[in-house]
């Protein structure tokens, strides 16, 4: 369908240059190196699509550049403002775009419908980090909700096209922050809110609430729902599905100790992305099982960490194709209480997206359930190597051009790609 899509175009593209006196407003937002801004390029896109322009994707042509068409003066003038650069396209130039698009391994995408995004976030809760979802939605000016378990679980996600789960812990372990921060006041007040909210629900506990929640997000995904989760929000779900009907959380979670079996109880059936591994019970440990990798990432020098993006058939696998656009194909990494993933515990039906080769390591990965999809990406921020807990936000302006962040901007647009071009 794409593909006849390109032809269709290339055929118009022709017939302007013979029709007399044809106008045809058409504006190129380059991806590559040249862009001055790639990180607001994708509010643009959302923007002109929010305005009825018909905006396509150029898969793997210029860093996976944006094509506004029908637009007017107020395309260049919102790039302007925006600090994006854009390119007045048209006749030749586009004839000789489309006929590359069709010779190369690159693809058109229409992107039809601005999808409406929820970000799975405590609102008013006191909590010593920030997110990166929430930083480069802000800084692209594409607009969302904040929901929260009672939203979850009441059936508010419908609502939504796209979900990205906050740096959560779905074990109902406070992030195992317990070692470390037991005594501290944002601590003692996360555990309290928590607490309330588990009871106001009628759950017995934090963790089986918590556990309710991350079956609510696999039903959504199940019934055609987009979900991206970084960091702990990436295994810890996992682990509270395979979890189900089993108490994995110690006495200071829950007031009762873990399940002496608890580990041959595990239904790795029900992970989305995950199996075969093995929890870390001790509560003052800061890690949930062995799919992290961060003690292994530890032991490696900063500047030796990068990972390699997968490069994919873009005719015929145009979904990992959007999900990896970039303007680099080598990403730095960054580290986060989840910061990458055992390869050999990682279904063996995932997409890898991106990752260590030669490792058994992956940073970056995409699967299917029911109608939906989900992406998860280990790490915390990637501009700031070891966010700590109590930092301060990363502030991008000075990382318009991050290939990390680009990532991330590249999965809240993949919902708005129209539905017959969806493939999982």
């Amino acid at each position: 369908m794409i593909r006849r899509r390109a032809t269709t175009l290339l055929i118009l593209a022709i017939a302007l240059l013979v029709i007399p006196g044809a106008t045809y407003a058409s504006y190129l937002i380059p991806m590559d190196l040249s862009q001055t801004d790639h990180l607001k390029s994708y509010g643009v896109a959302y923007w002109a699509i929010e305005k009825g322009y018909r905006v396509e994707w150029f898969l793997n042509y210029r860093g996976g550049s944006f094509h506004i068409l029908d637009g007017g003066a107020d395309v260049e003038t919102e790039c302007r403002y925006r600090g994006v650069l854009v390119e007045a396209t048209g006749g030749a130039a586009l004839m000789h775009i489309y006929r590359a698009i069709e010779e190369e391994n690159m693809e058109v995408v229409l992107l039809e419908k601005a999808p409406a995004v929820a970000l799975y976030a405590p609102d008013a809760d006191v909590q010593p980090w920030d997110d990166a979802v929430m930083l480069v939605l802000d800084y692209a000016e594409i607009p969302y909700t904040i929901i929260w378990d009672k939203d979850v679980q009441s059936g508010e996600l419908g609502k939504y096209d796209w979900v990205h789960l906050h740096h959560e812990d779905f074990t109902g372990q406070y992030g195992k922050f317990y070692g470390n921060y037991r005594n501290a006041d944002w601590y003692k007040e996360r555990k309290a809110n928590f607490e309330r909210l588990a009871t106001e629900q009628g759950f017995e506990s934090v963790s089986e609430h918590k556990k309710a929640t991350a079956r609510a997000i696999k039903e959504y995904i199940r019934r055609g729902g987009f979900v991206f989760a970084m960091c702990s929000a990436t295994d810890s779900f996992d682990i509270a599905l395979a979890a189900t009907g089993v108490d994995i959380v110690g006495v200071p979670f829950d007031e009762t100790p873990v399940a002496p079996d608890c580990q041959d109880r595990l239904d790795y059936s029900r992970c989305l992305a995950f199996e075969h591994f093995t929890l870390f019970t001790n509560p003052s440990t800061y890690e949930f099982s062995d799919i992290d990798m961060t003690d292994e990432v530890k032991s490696r020098p900063q500047e030796t960490d990068y990972f390699t993006l997968f490069e994919f058939a873009a005719k015929y696998d145009p979904v990992p194709t959007m999900l990896t656009q970039c303007h680099v194909n080598v990403v730095k990494g960054f580290m986060g209480q989840t910061t990458s993933f055992r390869r050999s515990l990682v279904k063996r039906h995932i997409r890898v997206l991106g990752d260590y080769p030669g490792r058994d390591e992956v940073k970056y990965i995409h699967g299917g359930f029911g109608r939906g999809t989900f992406t998860f990406m280990g790490g915390h921020d990637p501009e700031d190597y070891r966010h700590m807990v109590g930092d301060p936000p990363t502030i991008l302006s000075m990382h318009r051009n991050s290939p990390g962040f680009r990532l991330i901007l590249n999965n809240v647009l993949f919902p708005a790609a129209k539905k017959k071009e969806r493939k999982t």
